[in-house]
């Protein structure tokens, strides 16, 4: 960790630790917001020994320790935000914060009993991806729970509740689409945003449709864009990615970029029946690894459920159990 990875923005009060995750992304966004009240910490960032070291690193350069931290705020229960938390909070005693819909995600991916892995390896082959990409899927899956333990005890935060975070009122914004249970944290004072991965500057967040969890992730996350896009933001503070002005207009740049993706899957499937995996290989190519693969196939998948609920196409099941898409309007006959 260098000085560049801890930047202080003065008139926001508020302070960035850059922790390590892996690429393509290569870190995270921790904000630490000072007050009467303590050390706010949002987002952790994923646990590894690299990881520990960084806030280690982090607190004496701060001047502080973990017995200064009152809290641990988490946007949403991806891996790179809330993995640390449960170690940090062993640490300093601190409460741990976030959605109970989060929490409900957490414990459905990693949780005692979990069985997502069986259940996205069925969803991926009936949609026909290959077995030299689904066998990977178990391991490449479990490879997270290092970085998820131990699980915090959680303390719940719903839509348009306060929490005071660097002597502030924060108001939390629930949304969905890339996470369900996603809070993103308003000042309306400062007109400030602290906005996890709802919105992010440079990269679309990610979209998946995931066995069990929301069964339209895409039209909940652009739902979400409209109603954070009507929120009067000076600047954001993203989970990803330097702070950035143009909260509004970003918002409506991620809403025309799903409107066009929804374009070419349709032009896709005005050639022939499909799979979702010919879909996500037509998109996005096969130079991937599974973790990149994983996110690709997810993507796909919700932008054809947004398509099906649309009518603009239709999911069809074979007797074998696979499934296709096909352009709605477009009979069996005429496909062949």
């Amino acid at each position: 960790m260098s000085a560049a990875d801890i930047l202080s923005w003065e008139p926001e009060e508020l302070t960035r630790v850059r922790i390590s995750m892996a690429p393509p992304l290569r870190w995270v966004n921790s904000y630490l917001l000072r007050g009467d009240e303590g050390v706010t910490i949002v987002d952790p960032g994923p646990r590894s020994q690299v990881t520990e070291e960084e806030w280690r690193t982090a607190w004496n350069e701060l001047g502080m320790t973990p017995s200064d931290i009152s809290g641990i705020v988490l946007t949403h229960h991806h891996p790179d935000h809330y993995g640390l938390a449960g170690y940090l909070q062993s640490l300093s005693g601190a409460q741990v914060f976030m959605s109970r819909r989060a929490h409900e995600e957490s414990m459905r991916m990693w949780g005692e009993g979990s069985g997502m892995n069986e259940a996205l390896l069925q969803l991926y082959c009936k949609h026909g991806m290959p077995r030299v990409w689904y066998e990977q899927l178990p391991l490449h899956l479990e490879s997270f729970l290092p970085e998820v333990t131990p699980d915090p005890v959680v303390t719940y935060l719903a839509e348009g509740e306060t929490i005071v975070m660097g002597g502030r009122n924060w108001t939390g914004i629930e949304s969905a689409g890339h996470a369900p249970g996603h809070l993103s944290f308003y000042d309306p004072e400062r007109r400030l945003m602290l906005c996890g991965d709802a919105v992010l500057p440079q990269i679309s967040p990610n979209v998946s449709l995931l066995p069990g969890s929301d069964p339209q992730p895409l039209k909940s996350f652009l739902d979400s864009l409209i109603k954070l896009g009507a929120y009067e933001v000076d600047k954001a503070f993203p989970g990803h990615r330097n702070p950035f002005p143009h909260f509004a207009e970003r918002t409506r740049a991620l809403l025309a970029h799903h409107e066009e993706r929804l374009d070419r899957i349709e032009a896709i499937l005005a050639e022939r029946d499909v799979t979702g995996f010919d879909v996500c290989a037509a998109l996005f190519g096969l130079e991937l690894g599974i973790h990149q693969m994983r996110f690709a196939m997810s993507e796909t998948l919700a932008h054809l459920t947004e398509l099906v609920r649309r009518g603009r196409a239709a999911e069809i099941g074979n007797p074998d159990g696979s499934r296709v898409f096909r352009i709605q309007g477009r009979h069996e006959s005429s496909a062949k």
